[in-house]
């Protein structure tokens, strides 16, 4: 725990962060450091296998606690990135004791008390405390789309859109990354050996899989229906007609999505060049040279959504394509939850 002696301590904030030792846990530290974050206290909670270690945060040793053992009376503001069963659990336990929560699972998003928030989209969400005490975080892929996709609304309006999203492994945090990094080797030692993959089967390494969470009956996946979903909660545009396709590829940060959409208007590429680089946090690479764009590589650990290739179809003025890039831990996690709580401090609301 730290305490603030400066002016800003009568409203910065209690802060827990359940899941402090994973992929998005971590880059939430990181960025709450980076933005300088102002608060009274952090409490750093993970499972009872994590708890004990020792974590340092902004030149300070903080010991993780038991989330089985953590009063949640103690914080005003409770960051869960640790799971969509652990939210389930604890996350009631938390709004119970008082602590109002940003959840970074599938848990609530879709519940109609609890508000699903990007900050740049809908932070008019956040004037006032949510029924439920929870503030749900979107989907990694849906939080960069859904940025561009309001300027585009706001614009032209949208008939349609086609989506076709290229995962990471750290999708799935540490563990995801350390699966792409060990069969690949092995594949490389031998491309005959035989490796038993556990998160992503039938095998990440040089690959790529059409099949990101569980399949639905409708024959879509669940990662696929998330995206529809919560896009049009999060526009707030109930018969948005959008389809996607998700993939996991061989990439170890950093998810893409190749976006078609068809608007009511016809649509100039000089125009929507501007429109996506008035956005708040975008960069549009092909702004001035058309033939740029972004990759991962390039892009990993920033905190901008990337956009490029850039272009019309050939028989509908109204129609054209974009590639996306973006951090899928920060962007589509954890800088995103940050900005929530941003939000909340700012206007009064924790």
């Amino acid at each position: 725990m730290t305490l603030v002696t400066d002016a800003s301590a009568v409203t910065a904030p209690r802060i827990a962060i359940v899941g402090a030792t994973g992929a998005v846990g971590t880059t939430l530290i990181e960025l709450i450091a980076e933005r300088g974050m102002r608060y009274r206290e952090l409490h750093l909670v993970a499972s009872a296998r994590s708890a004990g270690r020792v974590l340092n945060v902004e030149d300070r040793a903080y010991e993780v606690q038991a989330i089985e053992e953590f009063d949640f009376a103690s914080v005003d503001v409770a960051f869960f990135s640790a799971g969509t069963s652990v939210s389930q659990k604890w996350v009631p336990v938390a709004t119970a004791a008082g602590a109002l929560v940003i959840d970074n699972t599938i848990a609530f998003r879709m519940d109609p008390d609890t508000p699903l928030v990007v900050p740049q989209v809908n932070a008019h969400e956040l004037d006032r405390r949510p029924k439920s005490g929870v503030v749900a975080n979107p989907n990694c892929s849906t939080i960069p789309l859904v940025r561009l996709l309001r300027g585009i609304e706001d614009r032209w309006g949208i008939r349609n859109a086609v989506v076709s999203t290229y995962q990471a492994a750290s999708g799935l945090g540490y563990s995801g990354v350390e699966e792409l990094q060990e069969s690949s080797r092995a594949t490389l030692q031998d491309a005959g050996a035989e490796y038993e993959p556990h998160h992503f089967p039938p095998g990440l390494a040089f690959n790529v899989i059409p099949k990101i969470d569980r399949f639905l009956d409708s024959g879509f996946t669940l990662e696929e229906e998330k995206m529809l979903q919560e896009s049009r909660k999060i526009l707030a545009l109930p018969h948005l007609d959008i389809t996607t396709t998700c993939v996991r590829v061989p990439v170890a940060n950093c998810h893409s999505e190749s976006v078609y959409v068809e608007c009511q208007s016809p649509v100039e590429r000089a125009e929507l060049v501007e429109v996506l680089a008035a956005l708040p946090e975008v960069e549009v690479h092909d702004r001035e040279a058309p033939t740029a764009f972004p990759t991962p590589a390039v892009v990993d650990s920033s905190d901008l959504v990337h956009v490029g290739r850039v272009r019309q179809t050939q028989n509908n003025p109204r129609a054209f394509w974009l590639w996306l890039v973006a951090d899928n831990l920060r962007i589509g996690a954890a800088l995103n939850a940050v900005q929530i709580a941003e939000e909340l401090v700012d206007r009064g609301t924790l």
